[in-house]
């Protein structure tokens, strides 16, 4: 017979997918609720996914309740790689403990995981990607639920990259706007909204590997004129350029995307990005790519060169 909490949610969770921004969200949703029941520190135990074994959630599992009537377990951000190897941890579930685990990625339906969890009378979530129109209108919903317009919601889903993680950010800061008593046009919002300007910055590092191309000035000069500092525009590539290496190094490894993507902090779509720049370029290449912004800045900052003409200057060298 499935067991269950106090409430509508189950006393055993799984919740993954490709969304972990959604993940994470329901995952302290879920953890707070839980934390109501407790009358002291001891019946809440966290556990690093990233190092748990199968014996070491076990033994958190099996932990019965000191001063609180139940015992609440936390597994967040087990590799999805890994996920399956904590099968067996799930051998028995005493009915006084609450677990929660939270995978980094995707799990199929017939992953052992999965199954166990289902097994122990528990459910499994997934958090899928949200693209299109399903994106606007969690956008417009979250809008609404900060107390600000649906119109301000669409103009955030239009400008701002699709990661919920940057929208939900986004609509904070333009509540908090709001509600400092300044009124929220369409023009503050344009000038608040840091994505305004996300999509053209990710064309711009799309159209430096492997080379530049003609369209990366045009990009370029359209950020600075729009009021981007050339500075954080070479920030921002230097960013990129460093997560293509540290990606080509897990692809020279062997490395296949999905593992890459479970086990890194960015977006998955991002990652997805710097993958698929990553088989186009050498190392040495990147390497020497950011010794060149590095020179940059230093240049600029020590006003030996003009920071827009010098970021033109820059792009030639990339």
């Amino acid at each position: 017979m499935p067991r269950a909490s106090g409430g509508t949610a189950p006393a055993l969770l799984l919740l993954h997918g490709e969304e972990r921004f959604l993940v994470e969200e329901k995952a302290r949703a879920l953890i707070a609720g839980w934390k109501e029941e407790l009358v002291s520190d001891f019946g809440y135990e966290p556990l690093d996914g990233g190092a748990l074994t199968a014996a070491r959630l076990q033994d958190a599992i099996l932990q019965a309740p000191f001063l609180d009537p139940i015992h609440v377990v936390w597994a967040r951000g087990v590799p999805a790689t890994r996920a399956e190897s904590m099968a067996p941890g799930l051998a028995q579930v005493p009915a006084t403990t609450r677990l929660l685990m939270t995978i980094n990625g995707r799990i199929g339906a017939t992953n052992k995981l999965a199954k166990a969890v289902t097994a122990a009378g528990g459910k499994v979530e997934e958090s899928q990607r949200m693209r299109g129109r399903a994106l606007t209108d969690w956008t417009v919903k979250r809008a609404e639920e900060l107390g600000l317009t649906r119109t301000v919601g669409m103009q955030v889903a239009r400008v701002t990259h699709a990661d919920l993680g940057v929208v939900d950010s986004e609509l904070r800061k333009l509540a908090a706007y709001k509600e400092s008593g300044a009124k929220l046009t369409p023009e503050a919002v344009n000038e608040l909204l840091a994505g305004a300007r996300e999509d053209e910055v990710f064309k711009l590092t799309d159209n430096i590997l492997p080379h530049p191309t003609a369209q990366a000035w045009t990009i370029a000069h359209n950020l600075t004129r729009s009021g981007y500092q050339p500075t954080s525009i070479a920030y921002r590539i230097a960013r990129h350029l460093a997560l293509v290496l540290e990606v080509r190094a897990k692809q020279d490894r062997g490395e296949s995307l999905q593992n890459i993507q479970s086990n890194m902090s960015q977006h998955s779509f991002v990652v997805q990005k710097a993958y698929d720049a990553a088989r186009s370029v050498q190392p040495d290449r990147l390497e020497a790519a950011l010794r060149a912004i590095r020179d940059y800045e230093w240049e600029v900052k020590s006003g030996q060169v003009d920071a827009e003409l010098g970021l033109e200057v820059l792009l030639s060298r990339l």
